[in-house]
């Protein structure tokens, strides 16, 4: 889609110095774009791309220094934001689902919405209620009781099991699974792993978007909740009876176990591990590859396994980096005290 730099200015409110009738034809990142494109700056390891870039135009914070005389620039004060305003203006993709599909099973007893839109084989189950205009693409599993609220959005290959609940503005990435099995067994006298039933659900609050690939088990009594807003990235694992806070995000192959509870606000960073029956707080942010053997009650970032605060974290990395300096230095004051020791002995 095409549009003027003013049109673009006046969706993020930005100022304008260059030629506010240029034509911009596409969004690009700032070392890959062509002339006719827009970018962004709004990093400093980017600004060595702003003197060879091709693009025609670019977002800039407040006061930035305009070099190029080539390019047309709009100052705000989050170019990043900006950028992604822009596209939500110009480029969300249609949904181009209309209609409901002969292939698809839909159960007589399945209650369903006005404009839903269902593709190629998809089983809706009995007792299912679809909300108005949401859209199931092909080869999704619904199981029965399941209910999605309005305007959600399942992509192929979604499985949801019985008695599962979605609210309004769900969007779930293909081959997510939710309300499998949570993780549930005893051993018995033997050692032998026996099954226990796992008869609870699993409740997504409004405008959650679930990545592909990603897991949340039901609970093995009452629910696994995720609270509205929340964003859970490609391959997450949510166990049983888990509870993620409002506007929570996480990111890749992060893993929750059990019954823990986790605040509002939080950031997950990749590969972050989390015991279970665990409390964390609002406004944890978990660095990459953090391990939480404990709950955190206190706001702020933690980092390492067992994940410590930031701060001191970051000590301690420089400590164990500098082992080898300390080793030699201690064996060079041991060998110094053993000098000093032999020359007393002879004094005496």
């Amino acid at each position: 889609m095409n549009f003027t730099i003013k049109e673009a200015a006046l969706v993020v409110n930005g100022i304008v110095t260059g030629d506010e009738d240029l034509v911009v034809s596409k969004l690009a990142r700032i070392e890959e774009a062509e002339q006719g494109d827009l970018t962004f700056l709004y990093h400093p390891s980017y600004e060595k791309y702003f003197s060879t870039t091709r693009a025609s135009a670019i977002l800039v914070k407040p006061g930035f220094k305009k070099t190029r005389e080539d390019l047309t620039y709009i100052e705000v004060e989050f170019p990043d934001k900006a950028f992604s305003k822009i596209i939500i203006q110009y480029y969300t993709p249609e949904l181009r689902l209309k209609d409901i599909e002969d292939t698809a099973f839909i159960h007589a007893e399945a209650k369903i919405g006005k404009g839903v839109a269902i593709g190629k084989n998809v089983v809706i189950s009995a007792g299912c209620r679809l909300g108005n205009n949401v859209k199931v693409y092909h080869n999704t599993v619904l199981l029965e009781n399941v209910e999605i609220g309005d305007d959600s959005v399942l992509y192929p290959n979604v499985s949801i099991r019985e008695d599962c609940v979605l609210g309004k503005r769900v969007i779930v990435h293909p081959n997510a699974v939710i309300g499998s099995d949570g993780f549930g067994y005893n051993p018995d006298e033997s050692g032998k792993y026996e099954k226990i039933p796992q008869i609870g659900n699993v409740v997504i609050e409004d405008d959650v978007e679930i990545g592909a690939n990603s897991t949340i088990d039901r609970a093995a009594v009452g629910s696994t909740v995720i609270k509205r807003g929340t964003k859970i990235d490609n391959l997450v694992q949510i166990a049983h009876n888990v509870t993620i806070g409002e506007d929570t995000a996480i990111s890749a192959q992060t893993g929750i176990s059990g019954s823990t509870k986790i605040g509002n606000r939080c950031i997950m960073a990749g590969q972050v591990g989390v015991a279970g029956h665990l409390e964390i707080c609002d406004n944890v942010i978990l660095m990459a590859k953090a391990g939480i053997s404990k709950s955190l009650k206190k706001p702020g970032y933690y980092f390492g396994y067992p994940a410590k605060e930031l701060k001191v974290s970051h000590r301690l990395e420089a400590h164990i980096r500098n082992l080898p300096d300390y080793s030699e230095r201690i064996s060079l004051l041991e060998r110094e005290l053993k000098k000093l020791q032999d020359q007393l002995n002879k004094n005496h």
